[in-house]
């Protein structure tokens, strides 16, 4: 579509936090290596490596953590935010024997699930959100991470009556990188994980009150290729956003380095938006029900 992503082959960035942590008024804001303000939903290529489909993920919650953090995809530059349910701060529940996130969960930027398009294999709309990735390296990553991620699988979550997908993916800097290639290795090489993977989705919201979580598939696990055309599926929908070919609804789409979509906003502004947040501050308490276990007899 003509868009033009400033980008370098050797990108880093940081974060800035404002807020308070364990507060609804905490954020976790990007910089790339240039000092300007990015934002990961849109400004952070989704690759890292084309040619070898190597994918950037934004590390949203470190494995064993449980505070719900997120891309803000409807706040200015979209920084990390904690989620809220009824008014309160989400942390996700602990449901024997699994103690907050099992791996490092975040997502691939630069992809959007099109609310508005009803997928072909699943028969359901997308979830209006990045693609999501599980990490299964042995490094626990930390919030607002960017790492370089090699593609394994996917699951096919049906949230709420719509596509969620779960890309299983592997750190390209974790020393057994090279001996994961696609699922299979995964069921080979981390025996339990993959079932483990499934149970969790399947069971995190039950302690809530609402039905296990239905999937595509049967809840199997496609394959590297599958999971790979899904990825860049949504790249193709992230680009019809960007460029407002597609209608955004409530999210926001500025950014300070797609030149060619109409969201691209001054350094200025970017700033601005930035400045109007909270100063960094100490963190609130952690309620005691964030260490709370759940057990539950699966049927």
């Amino acid at each position: 579509m003509g868009l033009r992503i400033s980008a370098r082959k050797v990108m880093s960035f940081t974060t800035e936090e404002r807020g308070r942590p364990n507060t609804q008024d905490y954020r976790v804001f990007f910089k790339n290596s240039e000092g300007k303000y990015v934002s990961p939903f849109h400004d952070i290529p989704i690759y890292a490596d084309e040619a070898q489909n190597i994918f950037h993920a934004v590390i949203e919650v470190p494995r064993w953590t449980s505070a719900k953090m997120e891309i803000a995809t409807k706040d200015p530059l979209n920084p990390l935010k904690q989620d809220t349910k009824k008014g309160e701060l989400r942390y996700v529940c602990n449901v024997f024997p699994h103690k907050g996130y099992i791996w490092n969960y975040g997502a691939i930027p630069q992809t959007w699930e099109d609310p508005h398009h009803k997928d072909d294999d699943t028969g359901c709309l997308g979830d209006n959100d990045p693609i999501d990735i599980c990490d299964i390296g042995e490094k626990v990553c930390s919030r607002g991470e960017i790492i370089k991620i090699k593609v394994l699988g996917t699951l096919a979550m049906i949230d709420e009556g719509e596509t969620d997908w779960k890309v299983i993916v592997i750190n390209t800097e974790d020393p057994e990188a090279s001996n994961f290639n696609n699922i299979d290795d995964v069921r080979r090489l981390k025996p339990g994980y993959l079932e483990a993977t499934l149970d969790w989705f399947k069971m995190y919201k039950v302690p809530d009150g609402k039905p296990e979580n239905q999937f595509a598939f049967n809840g199997e696990f496609k394959d590297r290729d599958f999971a790979i055309k899904t990825v860049k599926e949504t790249h193709v929908f992230w680009k019809a956003l960007i460029s407002k070919k597609s209608e955004s609804g409530e999210l926001n789409c500025m950014n300070t380095c797609v030149s060619d979509s109409p969201y691209c906003c001054s350094t200025e502004d970017a700033n601005a938006a930035v400045n109007a947040m909270s100063a960094f501050g100490e963190a609130g308490p952690i309620p005691s029900a964030a260490d709370k276990w759940y057990y539950y007899n699966k049927t």
